[in-house]
């Protein structure tokens, strides 16, 4: 028989027994609805997680530290990894890595007119600013031929406060202080009381540290992040200041293996993919380093979404599970009605694979259809769910959607659905295929 024909019949043996295939459809819309709909509440969250974290910084990017923070149990510094310009250089060599960037960083005091601030800055390489997402929102970035230049994060406005009043902190609210820090002559020093009436340091031979000038050049753009709270200017710049710092100050004494102090403070390692990054984590905790990247409370919080994935597929699995009993039900109920058709069928000289093929069409049908339905229905909850929850989502802090139903889900669940209608309709069309011609002829 031509697939053609096989289909046509097929269909005409539906249409007539329209009430039982429909109901039958209807078990597997629930069945195919329940699991895309239990899945895409998984992939919402999953979805939720990574952007509440991308919200804190770049998930393509790693932190790397030296492996101990101060001298060992034993005084035996001997195995530190440090952080300096081989580690630098190792790091740029390591596949997928696209830069590199050393910091340095030193608490200091900012002083624009009467207004003073206390910030962290951050010693950086100007050239890769760009690829480690720094953009502007007034000015510009850092180039590598500045000098005393700083770029501020987005809220260090907020962070000045003119210490000759009484209350110093009297401005604060929702406005930043009167302070430009594009336009203003600037100054910044180690001395943190640079610009007070009074000093807690009385001693006639105290030499505070020297005070520098400085221009902004820029504020960034604000990013939820770190960024936000600190400054940045040329790394070598500020490795000078420091060191000028150093050996100016008088208390300062040589530390028992301050020969073997780290360079930079951190190095921050820019990866291409996030897929690479978990290689790239490895590698540097191979050669002994600490590591911290996003993408590892990325991944536990994906296990997690793994696990209610599979708890709320398997429920939703159930359902469908139910849907398949109804076709191989439904089919076998076929078989009995349709057993004389199945004689004259066989006696007109149809092979035995046309008879199951006949029963396994009627089965995929039903399964198709159903998935298709299912799917249609389930885009249909999800947006009722997501235009419902989208206040109160927004009320958590959380733009994200509730369900999401990826295009690759949705292609699964039809194409499983089909599945489970062949299967299930398997049993009961190799029954029709193995009933005796005459026997099916004679039957009422």
């Amino acid at each position: 028989m031509k697939k053609s024909d096989l289909l046509s019949m097929s269909l005409n043996s539906l249409w007539r027994r329209k009430t039982r295939t429909v109901l039958t459809i209807l078990g597997v819309v629930i069945g195919t609805a329940s699991i895309i709909i239990m899945l895409s509440l998984g992939i919402a969250m999953d979805k939720g997680f990574k952007d509440q974290l991308q919200q804190m910084g770049s998930l393509n990017i790693i932190e790397v530290h030296s492996e101990f923070y101060g001298p060992s149990m034993s005084g035996d510094n001997s195995q530190k990894k440090l952080l300096d310009v081989e580690a630098v250089n190792s790091f740029s060599q390591l596949k997928g890595v696209t830069a590199v960037m050393p910091q340095k960083s030193a608490y200091m005091r900012v002083v624009s007119g009467k207004m003073v601030g206390d910030i962290s800055i951050i010693g950086i390489n100007p050239q890769h600013l760009e690829a480690f997402d720094f953009k502007v929102q007034e000015g510009r970035l850092l180039l590598p031929s500045d000098k005393e230049a700083i770029l501020f994060g987005n809220q260090i406005p907020f962070q000045f406060h003119n210490s000759r009043l009484r209350d110093p902190w009297a401005y604060r609210g929702d406005a930043p202080p009167q302070v430009d820090l594009l336009g203003d002559r600037l100054i910044l020093t180690a001395d943190m009381e640079y610009g007070q009436r009074n000093r807690s340091n009385t001693d006639s031979n105290y030499k505070p540290p020297k005070a520098y000038k400085a221009k902004g050049i820029g504020i960034l753009e604000m990013s939820n992040g770190e960024t936000d709270y600190n400054a940045y200017m040329n790394l070598a710049v500020l490795e000078k200041i420091i060191a000028e710092n150093e050996r100016s100050n008088r208390e300062s004494r040589p530390q028992p293996g301050a020969g073997q102090q780290s360079q930079y403070d951190v190095i921050k390692v820019k990866v291409t993919d996030i897929n690479q990054v978990v290689p790239v984590l490895d590698q540097i905790k191979a050669m002994g380093y600490q590591t911290f990247s996003l993408t590892d409370m990325l991944e536990s919080m994906k296990k997690t979404s793994r696990t209610l994935q599979a708890i709320l597929g398997g429920i939703g699995a159930i359902s469908l599970l139910v849907a398949a009993i109804g076709i191989t039900n439904t089919m076998v109920m076929s078989i009995y009605e349709r057993t004389r058709e199945i004689g004259v069928i066989k006696v007109l000289g149809a092979e035995m694979a046309d008879i199951r093929r006949l029963f396994l069409i009627e089965a995929a049908l039903i399964g198709f259809g159903g998935g298709v339905i299912g799917l249609l229905f389930s885009y249909l909850i999800s947006w009722i769910l997501n235009t419902a929850g989208a206040r109160f989502m927004a009320d958590m802090g959380s733009p994200s959607a509730i369900s999401v139903i990826p295009p690759l889900l949705g292609i699964s669940a039809v194409a499983f659905a089909t599945l489970v209608g062949i299967v299930a309709g398997y049993s009961p069309a190799r029954r029709a295929m193995n009933l005796s011609a005459l026997d099916a002829i004679r039957s009422e």
